[in-house]
């Protein structure tokens, strides 16, 4: 029979100090990424606004079909994911004034009350513009052009009580909108050519007498083109040098996949911050489609329907909706270098469902340009947002 030998009671093994330092930073690392997820889950189910908090406001354009149904879905995620509205059509002088002159408030004061209940600031669109107002706002009762006093005498009646309405619960104003032409200087419009050069001053002395605490700004697209730019640029330099009430300027963004050159969109939010002024990205959604010509984002124009031009009818293909995240996570962070300037930035509508953009430049086509799909669902652009801004402090 063989015997054992006695041996020593067993010792714990002992970690060499290499394993310990491993097992350590494996523990960092582990603690990290969850850091890092509950990050992400706690600035999604707060929303955008929450997420960019430190940076800027992020709003939304509410449409009159929301307002009018109080469709509550869409009024619970619009609570949810921002904190500033503007009507995307509500207080256009065509809609709140349908003939010109009686007044219709319903829809604008769900609005304005939608907003309050829910701490949001609101924001007024617009004045003073040349498109979506009735044509005998610039006639006499014989039908014959006003004279210039008569014209600013109206402005004014229209400026005071609409601003005046909302004052103290209206944060700004979009006074004037789009009243520069592409490389022409000002827009030839009713306004201007009947009361001249300074028709817009005058609109933003009025806004200011009506609501002196309010932000007035300058509302355009295109705001990059050089030719735009140069001409805005020597206006505001003059009303800054003469006082004139302006706060800062309404860059819609109205862009696409491809254009514009970023270089020259980065330039103009420069061009405008050196000037002292607040930069306002007003009506940001991203074209995926392709473009029948270069029609920009005047309301006049349109084009004829293709196939060609209408080529995801039935959903955006996975690819596709990477360009789009991709688009929209460059425009981001190129905003973010600006975020001191940079006040706000408001989507053109709630979802892909509702977007301008199914029925602009060409009526009938299914558009993608926002970041919640037609089910209300958030859409990769969302996630990649949310991630940026979750990991850039």
């Amino acid at each position: 029979m063989s015997s054992s030998k006695n041996s020593a009671p067993s010792s714990p093994t002992r970690l060499s100090r290499r394993t310990v330092l491993g097992h350590i930073a494996v523990a960092a690392g582990a603690l990290a990424m969850a850091k890092q997820r509950a990050v992400a889950q706690a600035l999604q189910a707060s929303g955008l606004a929450q997420a960019f908090r430190k940076d800027f406001r992020v709003g939304v354009a509410v449409s009159n079909q929301t307002l009018d149904q109080q469709i509550a879905p869409d009024l619970d995620l619009i609570a949810r994911e921002f904190n500033s509205v503007t009507g995307e059509n509500a207080m256009k002088w065509g809609v709140i004034r349908p003939d010109g002159f009686t007044w219709q408030w319903e829809r604008a004061d769900r609005l304005v009350d939608f907003a309050r209940k829910h701490r949001m600031d609101l924001l007024g669109h617009t004045l003073v513009w040349h498109s979506q107002i009735p044509a005998s706002v610039f006639v006499d009762a014989d039908r014959k052009p006003l004279t210039r006093d008569a014209l600013l005498a109206r402005m004014r009646e229209h400026i005071d009580t609409l601003v005046g309405r909302y004052k103290g619960r209206a944060w700004a104003w979009d006074v004037v909108n789009e009243a520069v032409d592409e490389d022409k200087g000002w827009r030839h419009s009713p306004w201007h050519d009947i009361i001249g050069d300074d028709f817009m001053e005058q609109a933003f002395r009025f806004a200011h007498a009506a609501d002196p605490k309010a932000r007035l700004l300058y509302n355009d697209y295109n705001m990059h083109n050089p030719g735009k730019l140069a001409f805005l640029a020597n206006v505001l330099k003059d009303y800054k040098s003469r006082g004139v009430p302006i706060h800062g300027v309404g860059n819609q963004s109205h862009v696409g996949l491809t254009y514009p050159d970023l270089g020259q969109w980065e330039r103009s939010i420069a061009t405008y911050a050196d000037m002292g002024l607040k930069v306002h990205i007003t009506e940001l959604d991203v074209d995926v489609l392709p473009p029948p010509a270069n029609t920009g984002a005047d309301v006049a124009n349109n084009a004829a329907y293709s196939r060609q031009i209408d080529p995801w009818p039935d959903g955006l293909p996975d690819a596709v909706q990477e360009q789009l995240a991709d688009r929209y996570e460059t425009l981001f962070r190129i905003l973010l270098r600006y975020r001191r300037s940079v006040e706000r930035v408001t989507f053109w509508g709630l979802h892909d469902g509702v977007s301008w953009k199914n029925n602009f430049p060409v009526r009938g086509r299914t558009n993608y340009p926002l970041l919640f799909d037609r089910q209300m669902r958030p859409k990769p652009a969302y996630q990649r947002l949310m991630k940026l801004a979750g990991g850039k402090r």
